[in-house]
């Protein structure tokens, strides 16, 4: 294969790669504490016999945008907004403990608090939170829950529970494919945070700049299309060739 070709055919699939991520982005902006995922490309040398005069690239993944998005006021009890640096502990589908800063909590009908895509709620000791049976609930600043049961006055208010809080900076996570974020380096278990963690009653919004999405994209589709038109020119060129050579044995 012609280098010309190789060379733009790797830039156009890196440029496919960098806008599903942007798309996939854009299709966060309105998610409750989703974190822009990054990606960039990588110039990496062609090699092979002859001088190596050619450089292909190459998609790479960045990681997560860290910054703490917009806070939207909402009054909800079970809404909450963490702290820079802070994630709520969850059990991931396969059992794992998982990590992510969606704040707009639910509780299913048996009590269990999960959060807005069903992963439950764990206390520091890792084990699902489910509470029982009340009239109104406070989570505190720390992550401590108190509930007044039902039939009870307010000062029967009592704590029933704690949410697992953990300290991690963007270096000690990576995302999951299902979102979700996890221990980089497992040998070193995430501790929960202490003193105030979170507000109540208000969530952490996306942190995708719609604007900058849309100009990203625009942009990728024209380097798309500038590669395109190389693929396209070096064919010619070798079909050109092809007739010169057949001429030239005639």
């Amino acid at each position: 294969m012609d280098k010309a070709l190789y060379v733009a055919m790797t830039g156009a699939r890196a440029t496919l790669q960098a806008q599903g991520t942007v798309s996939h982005n854009l299709a966060n902006a309105d998610t409750a504490g989703f974190k822009a995922a990054l990606a960039n490309t990588e110039a990496f040398p062609v090699r092979g016999p002859g001088y190596a005069s050619r450089t292909a690239a190459m998609h790479i993944d960045q990681g997560f945008d860290a910054r703490v998005g917009a806070q939207q006021v909402t009054g909800n009890p079970l809404d909450v907004s963490l702290q820079a640096d802070r994630w709520l502990a969850v059990q991931a589908p396969g059992g794992e403990e998982a990590y992510t800063r969606a704040g707009n909590l639910s509780l299913t009908p048996n009590g269990q608090l999960v959060t807005a895509g069903g992963h439950p709620l764990v206390d520091p000791q890792g084990n699902p939170i489910t509470l029982p049976p009340h009239q109104s609930l406070d989570i505190g600043q720390d992550g401590t829950i108190s509930i007044v049961p039902l039939g009870e006055g307010a000062a029967t208010m009592a704590v029933v529970g704690r949410i697992k809080v953990v300290a991690a900076s963007q270096e000690q996570l990576t995302r999951g494919l299902d979102g979700l974020m996890r221990q980089a380096d497992p040998q070193q278990p995430l501790a929960q945070a202490p003193g105030a963690v979170m507000a109540t009653g208000a969530l952490e919004q996306s942190n995708v700049d719609a604007a900058g999405a849309l100009v990203q994209m625009i942009q990728l589709q024209r380097q798309f299309e500038m590669q395109v038109k190389v693929i396209s020119r070096g064919d010619d060129n070798a079909q050109s060739a092809n007739t010169l050579l057949r001429l030239s044995g005639g």
